[in-house]
């Protein structure tokens, strides 16, 4: 299964475009939730929400809805992965009020924070067995057998990450899961993704995932609502191959153009 959602849902500019204009904001979660499966929530990253934060989300959310968490920065970008236990804990004592909604733990680390194999470890041991952990690192020295041996014994995944149509790290599969991050697109107008590299991401994901093993895929490239219709692209293509997509809002609730 790939479930296809967008990195985050709260964006002023897709009021009138993917949000009704007369739709309130405090209500955008549960359209986004009817027309998408999964969503990936960035501003834990910059602030931790309270537990009773993450318990609103799962009640306001279908039984089959998906949420995916990155990671605070106090742990990868302040703590730089030191010292982990704390910040760890912290984090899984709020955002596990998700219960049944919680989808994997994303943590991405800075560009200028180089490979440490053994604090990535230690990081890593520190969730429970039933929480997926998807890893996105950013320096070079990151790309060694070492790395990869430390993600395969934590079953954590490496996060294959696209820039400008052009994949960023390296493809391994290091688990049952794939998790896949679109930041920026080449087509027009920016920052879409243009068909053809939409559809090399479908068969990558593919070949190296089976059907029975989830895919979770999240565009980030959120300015005018180019995630939302890039999704529905996406999904589109997968289901075109043959592969079971999660749901994805219809092509009419997906024009973002103005209006």
């Amino acid at each position: 299964m790939i479930l296809v959602g967008t990195s985050g849902w709260q964006y002023r500019d897709w009021r009138g475009r993917f949000y009704p204009q007369a739709l309130p904001q405090r209500l955008w979660l549960e359209h986004f939730a009817d027309r998408f499966a999964t969503v990936e929530v960035n501003n834990a990253f910059y602030r931790l929400p309270e537990r009773d934060t993450f318990a609103a989300w799962r009640a306001r959310t279908p039984a089959d809805f998906c949420v995916s968490v990155k990671m605070s920065r106090y742990l990868t970008h302040i703590k730089r992965l030191r010292e982990p236990d704390e910040p760890v804990a912290r984090f899984l004592g709020r955002a596990t009020a998700l219960g049944d909604r919680l989808g994997p733990v994303l943590l991405q680390l800075p560009p200028n924070l180089r490979a440490d194999v053994d604090a990535l470890d230690a990081t890593l041991k520190l969730f429970p067995a039933d929480v997926r952990v998807a890893v996105e690192p950013r320096h070079p020295s990151w790309w060694t057998a070492a790395t990869r041996a430390v993600l395969e014994r934590r079953r954590a995944a490496l996060v294959w990450a696209d820039r400008l149509g052009r994949p960023v790290a390296p493809r391994w599969r290091t688990t049952d899961f794939g998790y896949l991050r679109l930041h920026e697109g080449r087509a027009r107008p920016w920052p879409h993704y243009g068909r053809t590299a939409l559809g090399s991401w479908v068969g990558r994901l593919t070949d190296a995932f089976g059907a029975d093993e989830p895919a979770y895929v999240y565009f980030n490239n959120d300015p005018g609502g180019a995630a939302v219709t890039d999704a529905v692209t996406f999904a589109a293509l997968a289901r075109r191959a043959g592969h079971p997509v999660s749901r994805v809002p219809s092509p009419a609730e997906a024009d973002t153009s103005d209006g």
